[in-house]
């Protein structure tokens, strides 16, 4: 477990899997810029055993183990790309910014990076926000790279480097 001061990252184990595929199932919950393809259960757990040993997915929890969203990175070709979903209730309380630094020290601690990037919705202004507030830059636009609800779209490109990091900010201990 990764801790943090008002929230936790925990690995998604595979008993977890139902929670997270019905939160993922949920438009409500992955919200208005980002379309979720339906899966089952069965596809879900297939992902879930044939994931990349670069691909990770935590809960993010309060203290008192509340369950309240994911967060986790994956390789892109050849950089590590982060990506976190809160539940509606729970956003604009501080907790996605702290579970992306708790993320970005955790990798920057355990890998030889010299970049962590983060891509957001042009229109989703409280995810830039959150990135900006976590230590990211905005580094342009990759147009026309998706399709989301019967049209392209573009996505704001976020990154930090190593240098811009520095030091931990908030991960206190790993468990």
């Amino acid at each position: 477990m990764l801790e943090g001061k008002n929230v936790n990252l925990r690995i998604v184990e595979r008993e977890d899997l139902p929670l997270l595929t019905e939160w993922q199932n949920t438009p409500e919950i992955s919200g208005e810029f980002m379309f979720r393809r339906q899966k089952s259960r069965a596809e879900a757990e297939k992902e879930y055993d044939n994931r990349p040993p670069d691909s990770k997915t935590f809960f993010i929890e309060k203290k008192d183990g509340t369950k309240i969203g994911w967060i986790g990175h994956f390789l892109n070709g050849s950089l590590l790309e982060i990506y976190y979903y809160l539940l509606p209730s729970e956003r604009v309380k501080g907790y996605g910014t702290e579970a992306i630094v708790i993320m970005v020290d955790y990798l920057f601690l355990s890998r030889d990076l010299t970049r962590v990037q983060a891509t957001c919705d042009p229109d989703n202004i409280a995810s830039q926000r959150v990135l900006e507030k976590a230590g990211f830059k905005k580094e342009g636009i990759i147009r026309k790279v998706g399709y989301n609800v019967g049209r392209i779209v573009d996505d704001c490109l976020y990154g930090i480097l190593r240098e811009e990091w520095k030091e931990p900010r908030i991960l206190t201990k790993t468990a």
